[in-house]
Parts: structure tokens; C-alpha cells; sequence
């Protein structure tokens, strides 16, 4: 959700920065990789922030120095100090040609929490427990540097996910369809996807063919998640193909650029 705070690019990351500031000492952190020990002196009651230092650099463990990884596949930047907020960095598509889009992973199915990703930060926020028993029948997420009618980033729901995903982690979901959905008077659309690597998935290439009882599971979740709350607000008009999908996510990209692009920090 938006708050008075700008939106950021930038998250710290504390696996490169190589000190930190302590109030009112210096301590020094050395990190090991693999097998090795992650060794820091920290006071009991000293405040410390994260402190960028000068030269980034992975001590091994025989003390010599290694040059950071590659930068991450989708991410055309170099490594950095920081951790990028990736809402407001990679692109919507991973690979439009091939309806591969960049997810951010929300939460898991068969969860009545919801996790909701702070748009100025990056992290996840528990936003509310659900007030009824319905749980998630697919993990859900949201689109990069989309942003919808409702004042968010476009969400995606991502059926058929055969182990948990990681909260947090950025997975590339292929389009297989989208659900428009009004919730209390907004549009808040549900793109519809499966993960685009793993191999169970591949003959699933609509909505289509996960069956009509799946649309039937998917209406009745969305239209009465909310009964114990606001009954009778929330409304399914219909699912349709990946090329009303690509609308209307190339639409959420535009709103993104005209709405939140010029507010964005570094």
C-alpha cells in the first residue's frame, strides 16, 4: 500500500556491505561463503545501520578476495552494495514473445493470510488474516512495475505450483490468461498464470484447460473471501485469453509510468 514515503529503488543489502556503523564504535563484519562462519562484532546494546563501504569484496575462506557474482538473470545492472527494490526495477516482462512475465511470490495457496509487498521498500507486510476460512487456492503475487486502477500492482495468481515457493522470491510466470474482478467498487484484475519452468506445466496453455471446475473453484473463492467482512462486494465479470491479459497489463504499465515512475528515489 502507498504511504507518504516516496517509493525507493534501493533495499539494503547486508550480504555486500562489508561494515557496519555501530553508534557510537566501528565494528567490523567478515563474511565467508559456503561452509565458512558469518563473523561480526556487535555491542549487546549498540544501534548499528548498514554502512556502504568502499570496496565490496567476498572474503574466502583463506582470506583471499573473490569478485562478486554475475548480476541476476532479468536485472541489467551491476552488482550493487544494495538491494534493489525489484517492484521498481525489473520489467513487467521477462519475455513478452514467450508471455514470460516477471513475478514477485506474495504467498502460497492454501494460506488465509495476507502478505502484501510494500511498494516503497520491497518487503512483505502481513496486511490482515483472512476473516473467514477460505484460504488461497493458488499462490499469488504481484507484476513489477505495473500498477492498477486500485492504487496497487497488478496482481497475478499462479495455479498448479507444484512445491511452496519462497515468499519474496522472483519467479517468471507464463500467462495463460486474466480474470477481471471489481472489489468494493474497484477494478482489481487477476492475471492468470502458470510457472513458466516447470516442464509439468507446458501443455497448460489457456485458462481453458484447467477445466470448468476450476473457474468454478476460482469465482466462488473471489466472490466470497470477503463475507464476513463486506458481503456481497466483491465481483468476478469474467475470464478471457492471454491477449486481453497482454492489454491489460501493457494498460498497468502505462499507469505505472505516468503514476509512479516519476516518484520514484535512489
Amino acid at each position: 500500500s502507498v504511504t507518504a514515503s516516496p517509493p525507493d529503488r534501493l533495499m539494503y543489502s547486508f550480504a555486500n556491505c562489508a561494515t557496519f556503523t555501530p553508534l557510537p564504535s566501528l565494528w567490523m563484519m567478515s563474511v565467508n561463503e559456503g561452509h565458512s562462519e558469518l563473523l561480526m562484532l556487535v555491542s549487546a546494546h549498540a544501534l548499528f545501520y548498514p554502512r556502504c563501504c568502499e570496496k565490496a569484496a567476498v572474503v574466502s575462506p583463506v582470506g583471499s578476495l573473490r569478485r562478486s557474482p554475475s548480476p541476476m538473470a532479468n536485472l541489467d545492472q551491476a552488482p550493487s552494495r544494495s538491494m534493489p527494490n525489484l517492484l521498481h526495477v525489473l520489467p513487467a516482462f521477462a519475455d513478452e514473445s514467450e508471455l514470460r512475465l516477471n513475478t514477485i511470490v506474495e504467498l502460497n495457496s492454501n494460506t488465509i493470510n495476507k502478505y502484501e509487498l510494500i511498494t516503497e521498500t520491497g518487503h512483505l507486510k502481513l496486511d490482515r488474516v483472512g476473516y473467514s476460512s477460505l484460504s488461497y487456492p493458488f499462490a499469488y503475487g504481484c507484476i513489477p512495475r505495473t500498477w492498477d486502477e486500485d492504487g496497487d500492482p497488478l496482481d497475478i495468481e499462479i495455479v498448479n505450483v507444484t512445491e511452496p515457493l519462497i515468499p519474496g522470491s522472483i519467479v517468471e510466470a507464463r500467462i495463460i490468461g486474466i480474470m477481471t474482478f471489481d472489489d468494493g467498487g474497484e477494478v482489481d484484475d487477476k492475471v492468470i498464470a502458470v510457472l513458466a519452468d516447470d516442464k509439468r506445466m507446458d501443455h497448460i496453455k489457456s485458462f481453458e484447460d484447467l477445466g470448468d471446475h476450476w473457474k468454478k473453484e476460482t469465482t466462488y473463492y473471489w466472490e466470497h473471501y470477503k463475507d464476513l467482512k463486506k458481503p456481497g462486494t466483491c465481483s468476478v465479470n469474467g475470464f478471457f485469453g492471454t491477449e486481453k491479459a497482454v492489454e491489460i497489463i501493457k494498460s498497468c504499465e502505462a499507469r505505472y509510468m505516468a503514476e509512479i515512475d516519476p516518484k520514484l528515489v535512489d
